[in-house]
């Protein structure tokens, strides 16, 4: 029989002290794999820009407010700067037809994974945490059977290349 969701193993993978001593770090583990950065550095930016407190989960509020910042700024993740942008209405609900009126309902994770195949995603659902990476859950191997929580937020996370155009002198 095979897994209901696909779960990626390098979520719990991280090897470092710090990472091996952190508790409730999911935001962290969630962060540092959707923007492809290092444990550490994920972990400074909770602590610092989030105000995570070690050894303690981020406020979900927290989050909310400082990515929703960081949309037009942007977020420096150790030595990568990325775009964060918050997804609206129509990526977190279903649209469903019944009886001829027109009802939303929040995506599940096994839903918004269905309708998000490509990039990169810091989703939250209740108390946790994930990324979701090409349509793949990056999470616990011990949540892979819990694909109908409730999305309640989610955040594009897209690294910001900086272009620059060479100039001819006449």
């Amino acid at each position: 029989m095979a897994n209901y969701l696909t779960v990626n193993e390098n979520y719990s993978s991280f090897n470092t002290p710090l990472a091996k001593s952190e508790k409730n770090d999911c935001f962290v583990r969630a962060l540092a794999i959707a923007a492809d950065v290092n444990y550490t550095a994920a972990h400074n930016v909770a602590k610092e820009v989030f105000g995570r407190p070690d050894k303690k989960g981020t406020c979900g509020v927290l989050i909310t407010a400082v990515l929703l910042r960081a949309e037009e700024a942007g977020l420096q993740i150790g030595r990568k700067h990325v775009k964060m942008s918050l997804l609206g209405k129509k990526d977190l609900k279903n649209k469903y037809k019944v009886k001829g009126d027109i009802i939303w309902r929040q995506k599940t994770l096994k839903s918004f994974m269905q309708s998000h195949p490509k990039g990169s995603f810091v989703v939250t659902v209740a108390n946790h945490a994930v990324a979701v990476i090409n349509g793949e859950l990056e999470d616990w191997s011990s949540n892979a059977f819990q694909p109908t929580r409730k999305v309640l937020s989610a955040y594009k996370i897209e690294p910001i290349t900086k272009v620059t155009q060479l100039r001819l002198f006449e």
